[in-house]
């Protein structure tokens, strides 16, 4: 084992050489130096995008890069200040101090003095700052003494103080796509000065597909992988790296989800979409990563009694007793048995017809009376007025009386499943309802 671990060793590049100090992290090693290196973000950088412009101008607003960790927001407010030629001021929220911030802007103001242009001060995971250390930044944005760039992976709207945020652009990053993450990999088990290349260690297409597969966007947990599973094949005297490989060395894929950030309602807004565009299959896959991050499975049930009313309505019925029968027997049974309760109810929902005319037509009836639109109660619908005239003493258990003084149309019915047969009834008694919407 000795002589294993001493041929490895000697793959190693030796830092005292000047060479990259492997002790490094791969991805450290492997961050982008310049936009041409640079992954993903098209939306914002590629060129012509507003960003990139600004960038090959040479000039940078103040502004906060917003998205889930490794997706490049570090990175990117590196390339840049490089690309501008201007000084990175760096400083991490979570450890700050007031004073740390105050000497911050002495040394941005200090460079302005002598250079005639900003620095950027960069402040990484800028939420974890409090009110009054935001404020500390205000003025010197306000003047212009700094380029303020913030990073974040929660919500800036929710997280950032409204003064300081009006100052500022918001730049939402995006989970990296598999090709960009694709082309990272292989960049990096090639490169013999920043990356793997002195392993000898290749790996197919296919392999990296799976690595960049398991990550959810996450450029740094691609590399972090690849670099494990590189290592191990390596120590093992091996020089091609397997599925197998990558699978043992790191395990099951990472789970982006974190019940109080962004993500836990990315995920539920992707659960209630699919079962509202009637697909089963996607409904049951964010109804297992909701599961899978411990999510509360009161929350689930509550959001499949409104889905279950507002978008499968009057349709189906059913629905919501169905949804409030899911409810009340996962509070009784819970977990683990009670997915599958959530499982049938999602799968129902999802399968069933759709309508949101309720939905639509209380919001109408809501619009009315918020404009103004307040209408008197007709006589004979009083509790003391004279002459209502009860359907039940008809055969048809209806009569032709007003329930409104005027002619007022809010609910419009759907044409699927049982709704179809509601206004097949509802066109016997009103003309409306027979009229062409």
């Amino acid at each position: 084992m000795a002589n294993l671990f001493d041929d490895f060793d000697n793959r190693i590049p030796d830092a005292t050489a000047g060479e990259m100090n492997f002790e490094v992290p791969l991805a450290e090693r492997m961050r982008p130096l310049t936009l041409d290196e640079y992954a993903g973000q098209e939306h914002i950088i590629g060129k012509g995008k507003p960003l990139r412009a600004l960038i090959d101008a040479g000039r940078l607003p103040s502004c906060i890069l917003y998205g889930n960790p490794g997706v490049g927001k570090t990175t990117l407010v590196r390339v840049m200040a490089s690309a501008t030629k201007r000084r990175l001021l760096e400083i991490n929220a979570v450890s700050a101090k007031v004073s740390q911030l105050r000497d911050l802007l002495v040394d941005a103001v200090d460079f302005k003095s002598k250079e005639g242009r900003n620095a950027v001060a960069f402040v990484d995971e800028i939420y974890h700052l409090n009110s009054g250390q935001q404020n500390v930044l205000l003025p010197a944005v306000e003047r212009g003494d700094i380029i303020l760039v913030g990073t974040t992976s929660e919500n800036p709207w929710f997280e950032i103080n409204k003064t300081l945020l009006s100052r500022m652009i918001v730049y939402t990053l995006k989970p990296l796509e598999t090709t960009d993450i694709l082309r990272l990999l292989r960049r990096a088990i090639l490169d013999e000065t920043r990356g793997l290349g002195k392993f000898d260690v290749s790996a197919g297409d296919d392999v990296l597909l799976h690595i960049a597969s398991l990550t959810g966007g996450d450029a740094r947990q691609a590399l972090t992988r690849l670099e494990a599973a590189a290592t191990s094949v390596a120590i093992g005297g091996g020089s091609l790296l397997s599925r197998e490989a990558v699978d043992e060395a790191t395990g099951r894929g990472t789970l982006r989800y974190d019940r109080a950030s962004t993500d836990h309602y990315s995920v539920i807004s992707a659960l209630i979409k699919s079962i509202r565009g009637s697909d089963p299959d996607a409904s049951l896959y964010w109804l297992a990563r909701m599961l899978a991050s411990g999510d509360d499975v009161r929350f689930i049930c509550r959001r499949l009694c409104i889905l279950a009313a507002e978008d499968v309505g009057l349709a189906d019925p059913v629905a919501l007793i169905l949804a409030e029968s899911c409810a009340s027997a996962c509070d009784r049974v819970g977990l683990p048995e009670a997915k599958l309760i959530m499982a049938e109810a999602v799968v129902y929902l999802a399968s069933a017809p759709k309508s949101n005319s309720a939905y639509k037509a209380i919001d109408a009836a809501e619009g009315a009376v918020a404009s103004g639109d307040i209408m008197e109660v007709p006589y004979h619908l009083r509790n003391d007025g004279e002459g209502y005239i009860y359907p039940h003493d008809d055969p048809k258990h209806w009569v032709p009386q007003k329930y409104l003084p005027r002619p007022a149309r809010f609910y419009y019915p759907g044409k699927l499943g049982a709704e179809a047969r509601m206004t097949d009834r509802l066109k016997r008694f009103w003309k409306r309802f027979s009229e062409e919407e």
